[in-house]
C-alpha cells in the first residue's frame, strides 16, 4: 500500500502524514480531533483516494447505537411477514440489515471506514465498539454466524471535541 503524502486537494502537515501512515501500517484506528469544518472528514476521503481504497462512511448522530454499525434485526418486518404468510419468514437472515462495520469487514479489498463525529453519540458508544475494532470480528446472535474481517480496513474516526472520549477507547487509537 502506498504512503499518504497528502493530495493535490489536501495539504497535510508532516505530523499528520506520520500519524496517517502509522495508522495505515499498523491497521489501528486513526482518531482525528478538531473543530467542525477543519477537514477531518475530507482527510478520510483523501486517504481513500490516495491509497486507492473504497470509502465507507458511517455518520454518527446523537441517537446512533454501536449495534447499528454491526447489524440490525428487523423483528417487526418478520412478524408482519409471518402474519401475511410470506415464506421468507422461515429464514431469519432475510431480516438482518448489515451495518457499516459489516460492510467494511466483508469487502474483498480493505476499504477506508470513516466513523464520523463519534462524540455526537452516547458516551458509551466508543466503548461499545472496542472489542469489534480490536478483534475485527463480531457475532450475529440471530443467525449464529461470526463476521470476520478478511483484511483490516483503515479506520478513521473523527471527533469535534464536543465531549471527552473514554480512556480505554483513546488507548486503542
Amino acid at each position: 500500500m502506498q504512503r499518504f503524502e497528502g493530495t493535490q486537494d489536501y495539504v497535510a502537515t508532516d505530523d499528520l502524514k506520520v500519524a496517517v501512515n502509522a495508522a495505515v501500517a499498523l491497521r489501528r484506528p486513526l482518531l482525528v480531533k478538531g473543530e467542525p469544518g477543519t477537514g477531518k472528514t475530507v482527510l478520510a476521503q483523501e486517504i481513500a483516494r490516495a491509497v486507492g481504497a473504497e470509502l465507507i462512511e458511517w455518520n454518527v448522530k446523537s441517537t446512533t447505537k454501536a449495534q447499528q454499525g454491526l447489524y440490525e434485526y428487523d423483528a417487526v418486518a418478520r412478524l408482519r411477514d409471518g402474519q401475511l404468510g410470506d415464506p421468507r419468514v422461515h429464514d431469519i437472515a432475510n431480516y438482518i440489515r448489515r451495518g457499516k462495520l459489516w460492510e467494511a469487514f466483508t469487502r474483498p479489498t480493505p476499504p477506508v471506514l470513516l466513523i464520523d463525529e463519534i462524540d455526537k453519540a452516547d458516551i458509551e458508544f466508543p466503548n461499545d465498539l472496542l472489542q469489534e475494532l480490536d478483534r475485527m470480528e463480531f457475532h450475529v446472535y440471530e443467525t449464529g454466524e461470526t463476521v470476520r474481517a478478511a483484511q483490516r480496513p483503515i479506520v478513521v474516526i473523527t471527533s469535534n471535541n464536543e465531549k471527552e472520549l473514554p480512556d480505554a477507547f483513546l488507548r486503542r487509537c
